[in-house]
């Protein structure tokens, strides 16, 4: 695909910086409504209060994200769909440019959930009757966009046209008959499915159960009475929302150090104020499980720096609390020691 060769060329064209001046921390999430911003505003409300600026920048979303944390000078996080890794495996498995566009990336900390919508006319039954229909895939660059290519290309299944346009617009052209499904990925309830203009007697959400995307991505339900139009649960899948990262080396340059210990930093904040995060934060914080890594990515080694127990900041407390660490005996060794400093941290 087109977009994949321009990733790459973009990847190999942007080094990271030697020098640069005095460093920056910076974040990118998703649009001003969306969920991804607000957790951004979050951490960065977290990290101030620990005398740590940053500023959290609105997207279109993961891959523009993940194109940000590869090649933007001073661009440390990025949060993004899980299958960000696997879309950029499936569409280019033997570009060699790819391959090292996506060396180095990391995960500095799992988030949330996130179920995959596909709101269509009530006559589609299933995925495979999308073959051949009008489909929007949301816009460009989108998590939406990725997942929802990810999701078709995984199944098999050809529509007739694939469209590129947001939820808001896509809700409208399915209402006006001008296409005939539309994907949105975003933690359920969402609110675009409350509108009262979708009729349940016209239109409902597919369940997606193809036996292949279940591999891939986590099965789950949309439970029943999610949405108005909704009357029983509807079998899903599920992509895990992270915060992203670039494996920086301390030892290469002054750009990386002074990065790497901006990824601790924030790495130590989200895990000592996890419980306030989760308290007095989006909503969404709260079915956040900070070891429950996603298949694909390792943990940086600057994240695990800020895990530990030496580690500290003008904000932490005397004395943090300690708990037993859990067994993950059949992980690389940079996620095992992030599991056991997580549950020191957060407990298990």
């Amino acid at each position: 695909m087109p977009v994949i060769r321009l990733i790459a060329i973009a990847l190999l064209l942007v080094g990271l910086p030697s020098r640069l001046p005095a460093l920056e921390v910076n974040m990118l999430t998703g649009g001003p409504t969306g969920t991804y911003i607000q957790i951004g505003r979050d951490i960065a409300q977290a990290a101030s209060a620990c005398g740590i600026e940053m500023t959290v920048h609105e997207s279109a979303g993961s891959l523009e994200n993940f194109l940000g944390v590869r090649q933007r000078p001073r661009t440390q996080f990025g949060i993004v769909q899980s299958d960000v890794l696997e879309y950029l495996k499936t569409f280019a498995a033997d570009d060699p440019e790819v391959s090292r566009a996506i060396f180095g990336v990391r995960i500095a900390f799992p988030l949330y959930d996130e179920e995959v919508h596909l709101l269509a006319r009530r006559e589609i039954g299933s995925l495979t009757e999308l073959g051949g229909k009008r489909v929007s895939i949301g816009v460009e660059n989108s998590g939406t966009f990725l997942t929802a290519s990810l999701v078709l290309d995984l199944a098999q299944i050809a529509p007739g046209e694939r469209r590129m346009m947001n939820q808001d617009d896509s809700l409208k052209a399915l209402l006006a008959g001008d296409i005939d499904a539309f994907f949105y990925v975003a933690g359920a309830p969402a609110k675009i499915f409350t509108s009262p203009e979708i009729d349940g007697e016209r239109f409902h959400l597919v369940p997606v159960a193809d036996e292949v995307l279940r591999q891939v991505y986590k099965p789950t339900q949309i439970p029943a009475g999610s949405y108005p139009f909704q009357t029983g649960p509807v079998d899903a899948i599920a992509v895990k929302a992270v915060l992203m990262t670039y494996g920086y080396d301390p030892k290469r340059n002054a750009y990386h150090r002074e990065s790497c210990k901006a990824v601790s930093d924030i790495a130590h904040v989200v895990s000592t104020q996890f419980p306030e995060l989760q308290q007095s934060g989006h909503p969404k914080w709260k079915q956040v499980n900070l070891t429950d890594l996603p298949a694909g990515w390792d943990i940086g080694e600057c994240v695990n720096a800020g895990l530990e127990p030496a580690y500290r900041l003008p904000c932490d407390p005397p004395e943090p609390a300690m708990a037993a660490p859990a067994d993950a005996s059949a992980e690389s060794e940079a996620n095992r020691a992030y599991r056991r400093q997580i549950c020191a941290v957060v407990g298990c």
